[in-house]
């Protein structure tokens, strides 16, 4: 099951791809048109590309004290329900989920990010709690960070843990 916008294409290769980025309108696209890249100088064809690219996000919940046992389970049941997390933490009050999306920018996958927690709600019995954290960063920043001795920690263990 490949995760990520519908309609993008899949990204071929290890590396995520250069990007210009900016604020044109034609950059962008008119509203609710779906965002293309178009190669420049590639020799060929001119049919616009849809270029996927994975994020890293960390989402932080939190929300009135819960039973642990309860709190557990439920984000078991969300790791089998969206098989691309990498880890949970989780105490009576909050929790922090990490996991890997595939989308074509950081709004698509801030989107899918921010509903992530509602839309799993009744199916994995999620608790009542609220959104307070979301941060999304790029692959390569990522990987810069943890080079880098800061930013957040590999995902080891991956699976649900107490915080």
């Amino acid at each position: 099951m490949r995760r990520g916008r519908p309609g993008a294409l899949p990204r071929a290769g290890g590396t995520p791809p250069a990007t210009a980025v900016g604020s044109s309108a034609q950059a962008r696209g008119a509203v609710g048109e779906p965002r293309t890249l178009t190669s420049v100088g590639g020799g060929g064809g001119s049919d616009p590309v849809e270029v996927s690219r994975l994020w890293h996000i960390t989402l932080s919940v939190s929300g009135a004290e819960a039973p642990l046992a309860e709190v557990r389970r439920a984000l078991e049941q969300l790791a089998h329900d969206h098989p691309f997390l990498l880890t949970s933490r989780y105490a009576h009050d909050h929790a922090e989920i990490r996991y890997w999306e595939e989308a074509r920018d950081l709004h698509d996958a801030a989107a899918v990010a921010l509903r992530l927690w509602g839309e799993h709600r009744s199916t994995a019995r999620l608790p009542p709690w609220e959104i307070v954290g979301l941060e999304v960063i790029d692959r390569e920043t990522y990987h810069h960070r943890i080079a880098e001795g800061y930013g957040p920690l590999p995902a080891t263990p991956v699976g649900v843990h107490p915080f």
